[in-house]
């Protein structure tokens, strides 16, 4: 049986604002959705310490 994990994706912006996904990612998709605003110069928020870009 697999079980489906969601995560939700927050960072801070390039305007310094603190932002949120909207939608739920599985890890792949949300890795993916990473590398892309980390690529546009947006900045990990950990949501909870230790849990970098991802909480469930």
């Amino acid at each position: 049986m697999t079980t489906m994990q969601n995560f939700g994706l927050t960072w801070t912006d390039v305007d310094g604002r603190a932002r949120s996904s909207a939608v739920a990612y599985d890890e792949v998709s949300g890795e993916r959705r990473k590398a892309a605003l980390e690529a546009s110069g947006n900045t990990d928020r950990p949501a909870c310490p230790g849990q970098a870009w991802r909480a469930s």
